[in-house]
């Protein structure tokens, strides 16, 4: 594997930005299972993908975890993100590469159980063979850039 570490955190601006409705929770505390998560659309990335918000508001300066995912033959085009990036590869393989065009031959394949960090504005792109489910954690407002703003879905 390269020695660059590399991530996918995404955006998901007007998208269920609360944690889900039933969970066993306290103001410290909190356990969720994968059947109680709330999977949504994501008008921020190209149509297929879901998004399950766990910890956030994802538009405020708060701790956010949330799980992406990605169906089979997926391709997510190069962007960037305003803060830093923590990905956990919870099931499938991810396949992510950095610069400035996707590219697939360019790209480390993460297993379930990878981890990746990618660092603020760093250029990067993913794309999957197989379905995929990501976590992503960090600190709040989360956001995305594309590099081709003609990729951007909100502005189609």
């Amino acid at each position: 594997m390269k020695n660059i570490l590399i991530a996918l955190s995404v955006a998901v601006a007007g998208v269920g930005l609360g944690a889900p409705a039933s969970r066993a929770e306290t103001a410290h505390h909190m356990m969720v299972s994968p059947a109680e998560l709330k999977w949504a659309d994501v008008p921020s990335l190209p149509p297929g993908v879901k998004i399950a918000v766990i910890e956030g508001p994802l538009n405020e300066a708060v701790p956010i975890t949330f799980r992406l995912k990605f169906p089979a033959d997926y391709k997510l085009p190069a962007h960037w993100h305003p803060g830093i990036e923590h990905v956990t590869v919870m099931s499938g393989t991810f396949n992510m590469g950095t610069g400035d065009k996707l590219d697939t031959t360019k790209t480390n394949p993460l297993s379930a159980g990878s981890v990746a960090i990618m660092a603020p504005r760093t250029q990067h792109f993913a794309w999957t063979r197989e379905e995929a489910i990501v976590q992503v954690h960090g600190m709040g407002p989360w956001g995305i850039n594309y590099v081709n703003p003609a990729d951007d879905p909100r502005k189609k």
